[in-house]
């Protein structure tokens, strides 16, 4: 049931107008109070005259230039009528001629000079808004309250049970909370964190790799491995950082990762195909998979930025080559306008069944072909550029096939083709889909900053497009907190279509707007500690520096805070967001330390820590570098 993408091409027209028209008034402004002229002749008659002479020959000048627009000008322009283009060019030149000149960076006394040994956390705080500092240390003393519960009680397992206060393995036993904490823990400055989880690391993990069995190749790729070759890189590994710091020793970070990705390596070697089996067991170096034989599409295909960076680091471009031929292979398999369905068999290579989504299960396929292709740096458009094609083609299909508008209040949601593109649309979104606003703006702009993206042109019609959808889906998770008692999202809604509505499943919020949009089933209320919307947020944030992003985001930490805290250390998973008070569920997961709790720091903080034109973030919110930078 396809349905077309309710954004024309118009609307990013005005858009793109309104930007460059503030733009000039803007500068012809500064250029008139800082003018020498100004200063010295204003107060007379004389004076006025030739400044305004002066202005009008100007603008005549660039009104009767004879070169062409440039090219967004005429991707924009198809179409639209002559009077529409004549706008349009003119609104180039001026905003060609006023350009304002690079700005110097302020000169600092020595005692406020930024050294190449400053901590990362350190780094942009000398122009950070008092109140957004104050706020960054509220999620820095959330985390150590987390960490603390963790440590008491369940130190070395995998994760926490706060009310039981005591640990447990869910994930193979590798201490995955340690890791997943740890390039946090540096990125804040919480440096007893950094000892106490860096020590475990070196002393138990390696021996733990060489003893335990069935692991999951996706989890614990992203998380152990990812968590690994972040905090090898933060730690000043290669010499990648400034943030080296006196106690760090990046060395066994990546020893324990290569010997953590050899024995992972099994599952690519051993299957009949380029697609890896789902399941490692280490202690043996041998892998199966699942009971069903299939392996999901979004975790065969999240695996290469860390592989990728890993064969960078080591030297040896084995790890490289066996997760790109994942990628590789996906490339000639048959598409739906780009879209895939969420399992695939490690026997035949094929895609099995027609199930298409972007929640479990199918997710970070998309993420991975965008950052895989940005982690590649310079060398991206060579050999790459048919990741940047997939995804391209990709967001199209989810734009012309998954995008609706619910009722009666119009959010803008991405639904699911659970029996393929000629079945019913369905309009469930998971929370997990709330990855995408952040993957789009980042898509966009390639991690620059929105305003120097459209002064040095270089947004397409398609990237104004996407990061239209991007805000209008930021909004969407953002309400899906608001519109419950708790202020917290529950793990999966649906929206209320014409074709589809329910009554009496509301959020239980009946003072928000959208209460009548957001419908949640009753086995789908609860809430995780799940990070996505506030990875959107920060990304979003970063791009276009709407302060509202900032906002949402520090109301959904209050809400944590709130409701999730066990006093005792750690923070608990609830089961019904929709009443109150809520019940806790007894379980803190690795990513509220790992990704909910930093991109929330990072949120908030300043836009020079881990920049987003220099990392790549995995699917577990590890910062990788970008080649080159």
């Amino acid at each position: 049931m396809s349905k077309s993408l309710p954004y024309s091409m118009k609307d990013v027209h005005y858009d793109n107008a309104k930007f460059r028209q503030r733009s000039f008034v803007k500068v012809i402004s500064q250029s008139l109070i800082t003018s020498n002229l100004k200063r010295d002749c204003v107060g007379c008659s004389t004076g006025k005259f030739l400044m305004l002479l002066m202005i009008f020959g100007l603008a005549y000048l660039i009104l009767t230039h004879t070169s062409s627009p440039h090219s967004f000008s005429d991707g924009l322009a198809k179409g639209t009528n002559a009077s529409e283009e004549s706008v349009m060019d003119v609104s180039n030149r001026f905003g060609r001629f006023w350009r304002k000149p690079p700005r110097l960076p302020p000169r600092l006394s020595p005692d406020e000079k930024v050294t190449n040994n400053k901590p990362i956390h350190e780094l942009g705080r000398l122009n950070s808004d008092p109140i957004w500092l104050e706020r960054q240390q509220k999620v820095k003393e959330a985390f150590i309250h987390a960490w603390s519960g963790y440590r008491n009680y369940a130190m070395g397992y995998d994760e926490l049970m706060p009310l039981s206060r005591r640990g447990v393995d869910g994930l193979g036993g590798l201490g995955a909370t340690v890791v997943d904490a740890l390039d946090t823990a540096m990125i804040m400055g919480a440096n007893e964190v950094v000892s106490e989880a860096g020590s475990w690391i070196e002393t138990h993990l390696s021996d733990r790799i060489s003893k335990k069995g069935q692991v999951n190749l996706f989890e614990t790729t992203i998380r152990i491995l990812g968590g690994l070759l972040s905090a090898y890189h933060l730690s000043g590994g290669e010499q990648g950082t400034n943030s080296m710091r006196e106690g760090q020793k990046p060395i066994p970070y990546l020893e324990t990762a290569r010997n953590l990705a050899d024995r992972l390596l099994v599952a690519f070697t051993s299957s009949p195909t380029a697609i890896p089996f789902s399941d490692v067991v280490l202690h043996d170096h041998s892998a199966h998979s699942s009971p069903d034989g299939l392996s999901s599409t979004s975790e065969v295909s999240t695996l290469q930025l860390e592989f990728n960076y890993l064969s960078t680091v080591s030297g040896d471009p084995k790890y490289s080559i066996e997760a790109m031929k994942v990628l590789e292979h996906m490339k000639n398999l048959p598409k739906v306008e780009g879209l895939v369905p969420i399992y695939i068999s490690p026997d035949t290579g094929e895609f099995s069944g027609e199930n298409i989504r972007l929640g479990s299960r199918g997710d970070s396929y998309y993420e991975y072909l965008l950052k895989v292709w940005l982690q590649q740096g310079t060398s991206r458009d060579t050999n790459f550029t048919y990741l940047h094609d997939m995804y391209e083609e990709a967001m199209k299909g989810v734009r012309h096939l998954l995008v609706q508008k619910s009722i009666p209040n119009g959010l803008v949601f991405v639904g699911e083709l659970p029996y393929g593109p000629k079945g019913a649309f369905d309009p469930k979104m998971d929370h997990l889909v709330c990855f995408l606003p952040g993957t789009l703006a980042l898509g966009a702009t390639k991690g620059i900053t929105k305003e120097k993206a459209m002064r040095d042109n270089l947004l397409k019609f398609e990237d104004l497009e996407n990061l239209k959808l991007a805000e209008d889906l930021a909004k969407t998770c953002f309400e899906m907190y608001s519109v419950t008692s708790t202020g917290l999202a529950p793990e999966i809604a649906y929206f209320h279509t014409k074709e589809y509505s329910e009554g009496g499943l509301d959020g239980g919020n009946k003072g928000s707007k959208f209460v009548d949009d957001i419908i949640i089933k009753h086995a789908d209320r609860h809430n995780l500690l799940r990070p996505e919307s506030v990875e959107s947020f920060f990304v979003l944030y970063r791009i276009t520096e709407d302060p509202k992003y900032r906002e949402w985001g520090w109301q959904i930490f209050e809400a944590f805070e709130k409701y999730t805290k066990v006093e005792s250390g750690g923070y608990s998973s609830l089961e019904d967001v929709t009443v109150l008070p809520p019940r806790k569920r007894d379980k803190m997961e690795t990513f509220y330390l790992g990704e909910t709790l930093k991109y929330l720091y990072l949120l908030f903080g300043d836009s020079s820590v881990i920049p987003l034109d220099k990392f790549v973030f995995n699917t577990e919110a590890h910062p990788l570098p970008i080649k080159g930078t």
